[in-house]
């Protein structure tokens, strides 16, 4: 909402880890054969020593998780851009030194060549919005919506919607709760892979026409609040001098529904995967926590600002929570510290507002932000400061992203056009920026080394049964500015010719939220050891490599498609990212 009335390689379990390089030529493919001996000796300090001691562990467990004090994760230290990481995935790790005691067999070698993906690139909870403010922006005659007349391609780069809710709307008397208008919202959102932003306004002065303007029309706190004894005064608006009903807002009563109505609300939404974050929107205008438009009207104490966010905090132990815009020093300290993060409602118009995101960003957490204005609107304004506000240009659209690192950002706020002028002016740029803004998941290197079982003629080796294994090596990068902040579970498996799994390569790979960090990379192993007479599915006619992404563990088993897509050329339909041979 506007605050303005303006509006060398290692085999990796039998070897140790495998320290990959980018490789961004576009040849084809290559398959490469070498003798044993050229393999280099695996030694204790190659496996952080630690492997044999581990081992059971993931014998046991269906999938692998990551932290900094795993010792499968090892930093590379002499890279001032980006830390790489090592991670080795592997279904057993029992017998792999007692295989180079003797002479192994031969090791073959495929290397993928990758080239990122071509065009916009769009992946969940992260991204761009434009407003949504029903369900109806999803009827056909809707001429901006995303089935409209006008095919509109800003749909083509949205990943969640947003607006605002009134209060007194969803919440029409005392204990009475109405949800069924969001709700419509949410299920037409989700049924197009759309999360929503929640916000909802206690208060909006841009319905202020005049002094006859009924109250209701702006202040959308709930006439129950009234009743009961809350307070309110009179104040004059600044836009057009009209004079308007405004809340006492460290009013006791006051206080006290609002936050009952935040206790209800976590009730019904926290942690419901529809909902992207919501906003304590409890004071000032438009929620944003401030009055500035509002000539008699005063924010309450610090203190209560404060207690709100508790009460938020204390309610809602799921879904993110985010500051509003006007919420600054000692409550944005105390704010982060509870976990909620931090918006700003005027980038690119003030010279600054992409900065204070910095803090959110540096407590690791997405950060999200909207402009000063529309994009027609901000196109006129002036660079004069002060006094007026600095206008759109491509290079500072680009550098608020960058610099405030953002997980969330408007397209356009326009209610009107949902982004059409914005993106017909922008379409290469605003395509462009889909793989910078959050995070962005980029193979840079991938190559399957294939060691077949130790020769016949070393008994103690061939009585061990040491089995033919397959380990693919990858180096995933992450190019965006920002760490991705939720779960994310990585698989590789063995396809056919159709795309149909055959075997899963090693484990699942856990990565905790926060734990990616933006311009960072992380190296990555999963081994395929051949059961005792058993054929490689790896060596089988037209056999590809397929890496995927998903939100759980859960969504993998139960054979849902994966929702995270990399920014690769090779991704399928249910966005898997296919390695052909």
């Amino acid at each position: 909402m506007k605050r303005f009335a303006l509006p060398a390689m290692l085999l990796s379990v039998v070897m140790g880890l495998v320290a990959c390089s980018d490789d961004s030529s576009s040849s084809a493919p290559v398959e490469e054969s070498s003798s044993a001996d050229t393999v280099p000796a695996f030694t204790s300090s190659e496996s952080g020593g630690t492997e044999g001691s581990s081992s059971s562990s993931l014998l046991t467990s269906s999938s692998l998780t990551l932290s900094s004090s795993d010792s499968r994760v090892t930093e590379t230290i002499g890279s001032s851009s980006a830390d790489t990481s090592r991670v080795n995935s592997s279904s057993s790790l029992t017998g792999t030194s007692s295989s180079l005691a003797g002479e192994p067999g031969d090791t073959s070698r495929i290397s993928y060549t990758l080239r990122r993906f071509d065009g916009p690139l769009t992946n969940p909870h992260k991204g761009f919005t434009v407003p949504t403010e029903a369900a109806w922006t999803f009827d056909p005659g809707f001429e901006y919506g995303p089935h409209g007349s006008l095919n509109n391609g800003a749909w083509n780069l949205v990943t969640y919607g947003s607006g605002y809710q009134q209060w007194n709307k969803l919440n029409p008397a005392k204990g009475v709760y109405d949800w069924s208008g969001l709700e419509e919202l949410l299920e037409a959102l989700a049924a197009h892979n759309m999360g929503y932003a929640l916000r909802v306004f206690p208060y909006s002065p841009s319905f202020i026409r005049d002094d006859s303007t009924p109250e209701e029309n702006y202040d959308w706190t709930p006439k129950y609040v009234y009743e009961a004894g809350a307070k309110k005064i009179t104040a004059r608006y600044k836009e057009n001098g009209a004079s308007a009903a405004v809340p006492v807002w460290d009013d006791s009563v006051y206080l006290h529904y609002a936050k009952e109505f935040a206790t209800a609300l976590a009730a019904k939404y926290d942690g419901d995967p529809r909902i992207e974050y919501i906003d304590v929107r409890s004071f000032g205008e438009w929620g944003e926590w401030h009055v500035s438009n509002l000539d008699g009207s005063h924010m309450p104490s610090v203190e209560i600002q404060k207690d709100m966010l508790k009460h938020y905090a204390s309610v809602f132990k799921k879904s993110l929570l985010v500051l509003p815009s006007d919420g600054y020093g000692d409550v944005y300290t105390y704010a982060l510290s509870l976990g909620i993060t931090k918006r700003d409602d005027c980038l690119i118009g003030i010279p600054g507002t992409a900065d204070s995101l910095v803090r959110a960003y540096e407590a690791n957490m997405p950060t999200v932000a909207e402009n000063c204005g529309g994009y027609a609107i901000m196109l006129n304004y002036t660079d004069i400061i002060p006094g007026g506000y600095l206008k759109w240009t491509p290079e500072r659209w680009v550098d608020a992203i960058r610099t405030a690192h953002l997980t969330y950002y408007v397209l356009d706020q326009d209610f009107d056009d949902c982004g059409y002028r914005f993106y017909n002016d922008n379409k290469a740029l605003a395509d462009s920026m889909t793989k910078v803004i959050g995070y962005n998941f980029t193979v840079t290197h991938a190559e399957l080394l294939t060691v077949a079982p130790p020769t016949a003629g070393n008994s103690a080796d061939a009585a061990a049964g040491n089995a033919e294994t397959s380990t693919l090596n990858i180096t995933v990068r992450n190019t965006g500015v920002a760490p991705c902040f939720f779960d994310i579970y990585m698989v590789a498996e063995f396809v056919d010719s159709t795309g149909k799994a055959l075997a899963q390569i090693g484990e699942t790979v856990h990565i905790p939220k926060g734990t990616f960090k933006d311009d960072s990379s992380q190296e990555f192993a999963f081994t395929y050891k051949v059961a005792a007479g058993e054929k490689n599915v790896a060596t089988l006619p037209g056999v590809s490599v397929a890496l995927s992404l998903y939100e759980s563990e859960g969504a993998f088993r139960g054979g849902k498609a994966s929702t995270v897509r990399f920014d690769n050329e090779g991704l399928q339909k249910n966005n898997k990212l296919l390695l052909k041979p």
